[in-house]
């Protein structure tokens, strides 16, 4: 299958590489399937999605940030991301993180009931 995607144009991919969001993600709640996209040159991951391919959402691993973050048994957890240009202004948010199984291909995103966890949380600082 392919799908043309904003960031990356046109994508190859087999079904063994989609993440299903049974619940979607906030505000995207009826889009379900997406692909894990790593690119070689970046920091980030991306969820990019396959209903609507020009909806992609720019992924942070949180335990790089915080070794502590909670975590759930076989999923890995990621911030959503807010890029900008300025690198000052790029942020992550740690409170409603989206967490990832590679392995049964399967992701959720969860709200964190603490005021520990940001929501805009800065990823450089002066």
């Amino acid at each position: 299958m392919k799908i043309n995607t904003y960031h990356f144009g046109e994508v190859e991919f087999t079904d063994d590489k989609v993440i299903t969001f049974d619940n979607g993600l906030c505000g995207f709640e009826d889009l379900k399937r997406y692909l894990f996209i790593k690119p070689d040159d970046s920091f980030f991951y991306w969820l990019n999605s396959i209903e609507n391919p020009t909806i992609a959402f720019p992924l942070f691993g949180v335990r790089v940030l915080d070794s502590n973050f909670p975590q759930e048994n076989s999923f890995e957890a990621f911030g959503i991301t807010t890029l900008n240009p300025d690198p000052l202004k790029i942020t992550v948010n740690l409170k409603a993180p989206v967490y990832i199984n590679q392995n049964d291909k399967l992701g959720y995103q969860k709200i964190i009931d603490s005021d520990k966890y940001p929501v805009h949380y800065k990823l450089f600082s002066e």
